[in-house]
């Protein structure tokens, strides 16, 4: 996937496919409702990961926590079916369009995003407000947690 010492124009501007994988081997992926723009997850992507998302048309991500490959949605049913994989303009984060399966949560938390608290500040200092949603699922019937 990626060429020895590409040029900064090649990886810019070029039509080349050369992502740039961290030390760890892994890109981080901005995942986002292709329908309405929603912001939904981030998670990281390792060369394999990213191979099986462009091949089967569903969300793969590395685990970090378990170090091995996850296929979004495997379990709970809420797989992320992907229109469009976009790579930013230094070629080392992506950002995936995709139509949330089943229920629709992309939270393992039974929300439809992980971005459903906001950073506050207030007299405390930084706090988090939750913003009200309902989770779509109750995750200890799908995960037993």
């Amino acid at each position: 996937m990626a060429a020895h010492n590409p040029s900064k124009k090649d990886v810019e501007t070029g039509t080349r496919f050369l992502p740039r994988f961290d030390d760890n081997g892994l890109i981080p992926a901005f995942v986002s409702d292709a329908d309405t723009g929603e912001a939904l997850m981030v998670a990281y992507m390792n060369k394999a990961a990213l191979l099986l998302s462009l091949e089967t048309g569903e969300a793969h991500f590395w685990s970090r926590s378990r170090q091995e490959i996850w296929h979004k949605g495997g379990t709970s049913g809420n797989v992320m079916k992907i229109t469009d994989i976009h790579i930013d303009c230094d070629q080392d984060a992506l950002w995936v369009a995709a139509r949330p399966q089943g229920k629709g949560a992309a939270c393992h938390t039974g929300q439809r995003s992980c971005f459903y608290r906001k950073l506050v500040l207030n007299d405390d200092g930084v706090v988090l407000e939750d913003n009200g949603s309902k989770p779509m699922f109750d995750p200890a019937d799908i995960y037993g947690e």
